[in-house]
């Protein structure tokens, strides 16, 4: 729960801005110091910051200043110190983290010597943050009402009705649908994109005149993504808000930051006017960041590969239970009658937004999840088969799953994790030839086998899929389901992986079937595209043909978000 009470801290001040009303709009005061004197130049200002944790720097001489009204955008890879420099500006760095050095001031006040009533003065009042991750910053054993009247109450004394009334009002601004009805929904309740807006409606309670969104977009839908990203945008206008934003998506930088500062290794090493900075990067690292992308497409196929998969009529319906005896009252079509075919060297592209159906699918392939219909592998029927019955087959399918943080076990040595599979298909093999086999994954992946005796923890995300991959070809199967493999990736770490696993299914012929939101990537990779709606495909086909003249008007809004989202200047789809 420590990154709720972090929240807490950062929803709500003692004494909020006045406002007042100017042809109907409502507009804030100008920033007012701690004694009530106006504030002229930038609302917030750092100037040589750094940060260490357990005597090792993690943010270096970082300045810079964002200027009331303006969006000021931090990018860099994960690691770059972005988030720590953005919790350091309103001192909630955890206890891991020594006290930052340099000089921060936040309305006119030195925030790193501010007292504790003048930092929840500033928490809130003047400066709200969104986390990037809202399942972890939100309560799981609140509702989302009483989160959001908290962040109230912590610095207005509303009660009842009027509290109500506020949280309603809030939610609705932040763009949450029956917002009244949902007051006693629970985070699990909802969609990432809603958890998202409860955030931010969190984050608003007290009319801040900065709003902090910490990687606001990671791991959303592209079309959620567009939506969170115009309600930011809107909200900045409406409340006359600054802006400071934090991303490793430079196409989100392009269309929505004025400034924007590059950070690597926890410095800043260039910081400009978007467009300059984009027309003219002057720093190597800037120009890598803006250059790199997943690119190329999927390798030919042969016209002669023969099929390894097919799927017909394949469903996964979950019952409703209500009432004291659990009664299935209804049941949820997570899919609903797929047919599908894959060749082996060839890569399937799933898409479609979150509750599509789209890793319900992949797992009834692999016969992972209880499912109708039916599934050959290699012309034989799989369905059905028991579980001693599955085993020997599991080794020609394996899975990549989505989360390289969450799929590792924490307790296994690198060396364990990917040979985990062949203790279990080939117990007898020698253990001199097991680590023989593992060290030849790792390779494989671009890993040095000497890491074999680390643990996950030790690794960057980038590093930590490559072993959750190795994990998977070191059993030498055919096929194989990616769930979504770069979508917690930075970008260049994403380009990374796509090459890699191109190059793996060009050496190896495997079949790709690969789940994504993030179009892209699957641009990139492969060679045809099915997209998903409510469990049933509604297009199919060659993956350029879909990607550039969608027929069905649920394509066609996803490819417009994807594209026009990070559209260059003079740069179509």
């Amino acid at each position: 729960m420590a990154r709720h009470h972090r929240l807490r801290g950062a929803g709500g001040h003692a004494h909020p801005p006045r406002l007042h009303r100017r042809g109907g709009a409502r507009r804030l005061r100008p920033a007012q110091a701690a004694g009530g004197r106006a504030v002229s130049g930038p609302l917030l200002e750092v100037r040589d910051l750094s940060v260490a944790f357990r005597g090792q720097a993690v943010v270096r001489g970082v300045s810079f200043a964002l200027n009331p009204g303006e969006t000021l955008a931090l990018v860099g890879e994960s690691g770059s110190g972005k988030s720590v420099t953005a919790l350091s500006c309103l001192r909630l760095l955890g206890p891991g983290g020594s006290n930052p050095a340099g000089s921060i001031r936040l309305d006119g006040v030195d925030v790193l010597d501010a007292p504790p009533a003048e930092l929840q003065r500033l928490r809130g009042g003047v400066a709200g943050m969104v986390f990037q991750e809202p399942m972890t910053s939100l309560n799981p054993l609140h509702s989302i009402g009483r989160q959001v009247g908290e962040a109230v109450t912590l610095h207005r004394p509303l009660r009842g009705a009027a509290l109500r009334a506020r949280v309603i009002e809030l939610l609705q601004r932040a763009g949450l649908g029956a917002a009244a009805e949902r007051l006693d929904a629970y985070p699990h309740q909802l969609s990432g994109g809603q958890r998202q807006r409860v955030m931010i409606a969190v984050a608003l309670a007290n009319d801040p005149r900065l709003l902090i969104a910490d990687e606001p977009t990671t791991a959303l839908d592209v079309t959620i993504q567009a939506q969170v990203l115009e309600l930011l945008a809107r909200l900045k206008r409406e409340l006359g808000m600054a802006m400071l934003l934090i991303t490793h998506d430079l196409a989100i930088v392009r269309r929505h930051a004025d400034r924007v500062v590059v950070m690597k290794d926890g410095m800043a090493v260039e910081q400009g006017a978007v467009s300059e900075v984009f027309a003219r990067p002057a720093h190597p690292y800037t120009r890598l960041l803006i250059e790199t992308q997943p690119r190329g497409r999927a390798l030919p196929l042969p016209a002669e590969a023969p099929e390894i998969l097919r799927a017909r009529g394949v469903t996964v319906h979950f019952p409703v239970r209500r009432g004291l005896l659990r009664r299935v009252v209804a049941r949820v079509k997570a899919v609903d009658g797929v047919d599908l075919s894959l060749r082996r060297g060839e890569t399937l592209g799933i898409v479609g937004e979150s509750g599509s159906g789209k890793t319900t699918l992949g797992l009834a392939l692999l016969q992972l999840e209880r499912s109708g219909g039916e599934v050959l592998l290699d012309g034989s029927p799989i369905h059905g088969l028991s579980r001693a019955a599955l085993r020997p087959l599991r080794r020609r399918m394996q899975v990549v799953f989505q989360d390289p943080y969450g799929s590792l076990s924490p307790r296994m040595s690198v060396g364990e994790i990917v040979g985990e599979g062949l203790a279990v298909h080939e117990p007898a093999l020698p253990r001199a030839a097991r680590e023989a086999r593992v060290a030849e994954a790792l390779r494989e992946v671009g890993l040095d086998p000497a890491t074999a005796i680390r643990y996950p923890h030790e690794f960057s995300g980038g590093q930590r899929q490559r072993i959750a991959i190795a994990r998977a070809l070191v059993l030498g199967p055919e096929l194989v389901v990616l769930d979504e493999p770069t979508s917690a990736l930075d970008v260049s770490v994403q380009a990374q992986v796509v090459d890699l696993l191109r190059d793996l299914q060009a050496r190896r012929g495997l079949a790709y079937l690969f789940i994504s939101h993030d179009l892209r990537v699957v641009r990139a990779l492969a060679h045809r595209i099915v997209v998903m709606k409510d469990g049933r495909f509604v297009e199919e086909g060659e993956t350029e043909q879909v990607v550039s003249a969608p027929r069905a008007p649920y394509t066609r809004a996803l490819m417009e978000a994807a594209f026009e989202l990070r559209a260059e200047p003079g740069v179509g789809p």
